[in-house]
């Protein structure tokens, strides 16, 4: 019986276990260089920030702003989503900096923490998992591979932020301790049930155990076992946009061809060269404006600050339109029930796709 691949055996490999595998890599490469007690390197912010954080978010243009048909079949939605967010952004920072970077570091938590139950919904769909004790296992292991992390993180001081410093709250560590024991009988369950299913019932789900494994490791290693910037940003980074851009650029372009059954009138696929390309020229253009008008730390890479007075109340809510717009926007762009496009890829037979919400 072959394995439930959401794209293939080879691309679901590279995408979770190879970006799960470079991630770490960097961290073993950055431990006897020092690298782990300093802040981001240059050059590894230039590959991880720049071009796959950044780039990833307006990887959602493919799916909805450079797809006419896509476009114009939820017109009002993909047009209100960038003014709400510019507006609500604009009202959260004239109300102070902090609250804004506050409220914009839970959602973008919310977004990853999605992300990783989206991926684990879709390879239970794939493979037709319905048991409900199953199911239960199943998302107790990737949220609290996530989520553990994240309060361990509230409650012992890091070296690292989210967005900027203090952006989240701090809790006792009462709450880290409690937690800590379920988080562990927890993915110790999830790693006994797979391994009996994969020897006594000769049943596997390789894709969905990698992604479990690989988010509570790089979560893990990046968040808790090393207080370090460095770990942090391989570790958070690699692992969240690599499978966000190989799932648009694959849905864009290699899959079309499953989709032919599909009512909406989709457009010419891009070739990757051209899909990274134009993601990577918006990135830039996007970090030069922060740079220049807000943080001014890279002049070597975008050029001298710029005096922008007061204006930083409308060009920060303005930058981080993006940001959200994409944080929102992949609540709605990836259900199957409200997408029959995506609906039909997922469940394609030859061919497989994935989607980052669950199903609906």
């Amino acid at each position: 019986m072959p394995y439930p691949w959401l794209f293939s055996a080879k691309t679901d490999l590279l995408t979770f276990g190879g970006s799960a595998v470079l991630a770490l890599l960097l961290v073993v490469l950055g431990w006897p260089l020092g690298w782990l007690e300093k802040e981001t390197p240059d050059w590894l912010w230039v590959v991880s920030v720049l071009l796959i954080d950044v780039a990833h978010v307006y990887a959602t243009g493919f799916r909805v702003y450079f797809d006419r048909a896509e476009l114009r079949r939820r017109a009002w939605l993909y047009a209100l989503v960038p003014l709400l967010a510019f507006g609500i952004g604009a009202a959260l920072y004239s109300e102070g900096a902090s609250l804004f970077w506050r409220t914009l570091a839970y959602v973008a938590v919310f977004h990853f923490v999605r992300q990783q139950y989206g991926w684990v919904a879709l390879y239970q769909a794939k493979a037709g998992e319905h048991d409900k004790l199953d199911r239960a296992i199943d998302w107790a292991a990737i949220y609290l591979a996530t989520i553990y992390p994240l309060v361990f993180w509230h409650s012992h001081s890091r070296r690292f932020s989210w967005f900027v410093r203090s952006d989240f709250f701090e809790v006792p560590v009462l709450a880290e301790r409690v937690l800590a024991p379920i988080y562990w009988t927890v993915l110790g369950l999830y790693a006994g049930r797979s391994l009996f299913r994969a020897i006594r019932l000769r049943q596997s789900n390789p894709g969905k155990d990698l992604v479990v494994a690989t988010t509570a490791l790089c979560w893990y290693v990046g968040i808790v076992g090393l207080n370090s910037d460095y770990a942090f940003t391989v570790t958070n980074v690699i692992t969240h946009g690599v499978p966000y851009m190989v799932l648009v650029a694959w849905f864009q372009s290699a899959g079309r061809a499953e989709s032919s059954a599909s009512p909406v009138n989709r457009q010419p696929g891009w070739r990757w060269w051209q899909f990274l390309g134009l993601l990577w020229l918006l990135a830039y253009a996007e970090e030069l404006l922060w740079d220049c008008g807000v943080w001014h730390d890279r002049s070597w890479l975008f050029g001298p600050a710029w005096n922008v007075g007061g204006w930083d109340q409308v060009l920060v809510p303005l930058l981080a339109v993006p940001q959200i717009t994409h944080y929102v926007l992949d609540g709605f762009i990836w259900r199957r029930r409200s997408n029959q496009d995506v609906g039909q890829f997922v469940a394609s037979s030859g061919m497989s796709m994935t989607v980052l919400k669950p199903p609906s």
